[in-house]
């Protein structure tokens, strides 16, 4: 068996084998084309293009494909074979530079929000050499951009990747500013911590809800749910420990970090944690997990279920996102440091995340909107949907001070002041976890919490990225500016830390008076995904957009009715599976065991003894499928009223509210019969049958 370290990276075109196999000249000529983002010439293409696919069909590879991440929110991948035709009826195996630089698949086939007509079908591909390609089910995987023919973005990686230019260029600006020259790249860092379900195959083939929209759209409560607290970081079940160690060495070979493994808080739930990567890799990264994760759990007679809400009440499942800045020098731009200087510049780092955060509430909301994530965000097992900054006590004590003109002294340590002496060092453990906060500081990095687990990591990193270079756009402006640096530079976190301190939270997200608390602040409160995605259009919005490149106003007004679209479209598809679900199933079950108490009820009468309890049985169940029946009829009704309604954003609000209620109102009755229904006659998988499938 093969170690580890063998493992790692050996389905990936990565440096190591790049420096082997390329000559001196043309891998130098690669490197300089990934650091400074320049044009790769044509000779270098095919000479990278030919080593490329000599590893690959050594390696068993038949196939390339440009692999990437259309609005769809997964990938997408066009397959095309290495072969020629030569002479005499064979065939070589052939992969040119333009073939690896440039791609062309249906553009009109996958969503544009009107950036595209349907007779409009041209698009275009084009590598991303910061990600190296990879192998993957004997093809060769080449990340890349996808564009329109008139060049608007209709991915995520395109915007991701402005988003990242525009944070490394302000960010140079304020490195500048305190005698950094040495830094020539400003990166943002991530690592996504995935959570998912597993349930057993066969329950699942049996469950029509979970095949069409990956979450239960009925389903009573359990006896026992997570109630003990005995699942969060129990033994790891047997069946579930091999698919994970298949799952590990499947991501170790696509050069994928998986570290952490364990046991989530709901039965059946569990959590894999990588370590951080380059913001571009790690969201490529991601997908591929979600991917993995998937094709994995059916190798073991398993489904995993990526829905941020499959099962109503238990945890749903989320996609913790840790987001730092480091140079290509090795220094984390939010790591508090041991001198005046690095102090002061972690501090203006600092307040530029929280003047962010505060000034643009709404976007980093609407970054993690979605049918789904609805339907988690505010329970007590993920953040609130009010957005707000945990720094714990001892940074927001040092802010205080700051804020309040005197020094600060805090656990027995030395004083500070911005510009004279040293911070106290700040432990990572200095503080308590704020598990209820939606954006936290965790030592060196913000851990974002309010990510849906089957959502890409690519929109929140967007914003994130595009907020704080704005952030650190006016600080430079203001500071380049200025006559006396450090009397500017103490002036400016002080004035900023006094503005923004009503983002900074503490306390307990989950509990109504902080809703009451965050109102008073003036905080913004944004449920669900059709009220948050207002911020995305705003004047604001655009010219932040805008400003920085990282979309233009057409690409904001496309996505913004994609994100709609494809959120009443998941309602709808929610709707059309319960009617589905009663009517083919659910009533006829109700009125199976209707029919089997009217019978028990004649024989009783006939043999003279009383039938109190079947009675009493027989009425709720024909309240129950009369309530049903009325309540399917609603359903249907308000889904047909859709047809007369065009404009997609009033889609969406009459999907949030009218289909939504009729949707609760018609499971609540389902659910209610589900619980006195005989186990024999119900047509469906029970929650305790899900939940407790995998043994």
């Amino acid at each position: 068996m093969k170690s580890v370290p063998e493992i790692f990276g050996s389905q990936v075109f990565n440096d190591e084998v790049m420096r082997t196999r390329l000559p001196k000249d043309v891998y130098k000529s690669l490197q300089k084309t990934i650091a400074e983002g320049k044009h790769l010439q044509k000779d270098i293409a095919d000479v990278v293009a030919e080593a490329m696919k000599d590893w690959a069909t050594e390696k068993g590879a038949t196939h390339f494909t440009h692999w990437f991440q259309p609005m769809t929110g997964v990938t997408a991948e066009k397959h095309d074979s290495f072969i020629s035709p030569e002479e005499g009826g064979r065939v070589i195996m052939e992969f040119s530079g333009k073939e690896l630089v440039k791609g062309e698949p249906d553009a009109s086939s996958f969503p544009s929000g009107g950036l595209r007509a349907t007779f409009e079908a041209r698009g275009y591909t084009a590598w991303d050499p910061t990600s190296y390609a990879f192998i993957k089910d004997d093809t060769l995987c080449i990340p890349t951009a996808f564009c329109s023919y008139s060049g608007e973005a209709l991915d995520k990686k395109t915007p991701l990747l402005r988003s990242m230019q525009a944070l490394e260029k302000q960010a140079l600006r304020i490195l500048k500013l305190f005698g950094n020259t040495d830094a020539k790249r400003v990166l943002t860092t991530v690592g996504p911590e995935q959570e998912y379900f597993l349930i057993d195959e066969k329950m699942y083939a049996e469950r029509p809800d979970l095949i069409y929209t990956g979450r239960t759209l009925f389903g009573a409560n359990p006896p026992k749910g997570q109630e003990l607290d005995d699942h969060y970081f129990g033994m790891i079940k047997p069946r579930v420990k091999a698919y994970m160690k298949e799952l590990d060495e499947e991501l170790w070979k696509l050069g994928i970090y998986a570290k952490t493994e364990h046991n989530e808080v709901a039965p059946a739930q569990h959590e894999l944690a990588p370590v951080y990567s380059t913001t571009n890799i790690a969201t490529d990264h991601n997908q591929l997990t979600m991917e993995l994760l998937k094709t994995v759990a059916q190798r073991h007679g398993m489904v995993c279920l990526l829905h941020e809400k499959p099962f109503a009440g238990v945890n749903g499942s989320g996609k913790h996102n840790n987001w730092s800045i480091s140079t290509d020098t090795g220094a984390n731009l939010l790591e508090p440091g041991a001198t005046p200087s690095q102090n002061a510049q972690f501090l203006l780092f600092l307040v530029a995340v929280i003047k962010a955060v505060d000034e643009y509430q709404g976007l980093l909301r609407m970054s993690v909107a979605s049918a789904g994530n609805d339907h988690r965000l505010g329970a007590n097992e993920a953040p609130p949907a009010i957005m707000s900054v945990f720094l714990g006590d001892e940074l927001e004590g040092v802010l205080t001070a700051i804020e309040e003109g005197r020094d600060y002294e805090g656990s027995g340590k030395e004083l500070m002041s911005i510009g004279a002496s040293v911070l106290p060092h700040i432990p990572k453990d200095s503080t308590d976890r704020n598990r209820t906060s939606p954006f936290a500081f965790t030592g060196n990095k913000f851990e974002f919490r309010s990510l849906g687990s089957s959502a890409s990591i690519s929109g929140p990193n967007i914003i994130l990225n595009t907020i704080v270079a704005e952030s650190l756009s006016q600080f430079a402006d203001v500071l380049e500016k200025a006559d006396d640096f450090d009397g500017a530079l103490t002036k400016l976190i002080r004035d900023e830390v006094i503005a923004h301190k009503r983002i900074l939270f503490n306390g307990n997200g989950y509990g109504e008076e902080w809703k009451e608390e965050a109102k008073k602040r003036g905080l913004l409160n944004l449920p669900t995904t059709v009220e948050a995605m207002e911020a995305f259009i705003e004047d604001k919005a655009v010219n932040l957009f805008t400003k920085h490149e990282v979309y233009s106003k057409s690409e904001i007004e496309a996505r913004y009715e994609i994100l709609l679209e494809n959120y009443y479209k998941q309602i709808n598809i929610e709707a059309l599976t319960m009617q589905w679900m009663v009517r083919r199933n659910i009533l006829g079950a109700g009125l199976a065991y209707e029919s089997k108490l009217a019978e028990l009820i004649l024989k009783k009468k006939e043999v003279g003894i009383a039938a109190d309890t079947e009675n009493k049985l027989l009425e709720r169940t024909s309240r129950l499928i009369k309530e049903i029946y009325d309540r399917l009829q609603k359903l249907e009704t308000a889904v047909a009223g859709e047809k007369e309604i065009e404009s997609v954003p009033e889609l969406a609000k009459y999907h949030e509210y009218t289909i939504h209620e009729a949707m609760h109102s018609l499971r609540e009755a389902v659910d209610e019969l589900e619980s006195i229904v005989p186990r024999d006659l119900w047509p469906y998988p029970t929650y305790g049958d899900l939940l407790y499938s995998v043994r």
